[in-house]
């Protein structure tokens, strides 16, 4: 039975399939531009503690509110 929270069962499941966590799955198979290039983003050291710690938020690390700068850079690029 299809999970009402995914928007994209056949890309989630395809990255399940890779060996993707559950989580990180749901979350690029929710992200309408996933897949996409070109983003302008800056890198998560240029982030402030309080931005790193909203980018955590919305992905679900749990944690967070104990972590240090360095600890959510380090738990946004390995979630």
């Amino acid at each position: 039975m299809p999970n009402p929270r995914i928007k994209d069962e056949d890309k989630y499941q395809a990255l399940r399939d890779k060996g993707y966590s559950k989580e990180k799955s749901a979350r690029i198979a929710n992200t309408p531009d996933s897949g996409e290039k070109g983003g302008k983003a800056k890198r998560y050291e240029e982030w402030t503690k309080q931005e790193l710690y909203n980018q955590a938020k919305r992905v679900g690390i749990d944690g967070r509110s104990q972590m240090n700068k360095e600890e959510l850079i380090h738990a946004l690029r390995n979630n």
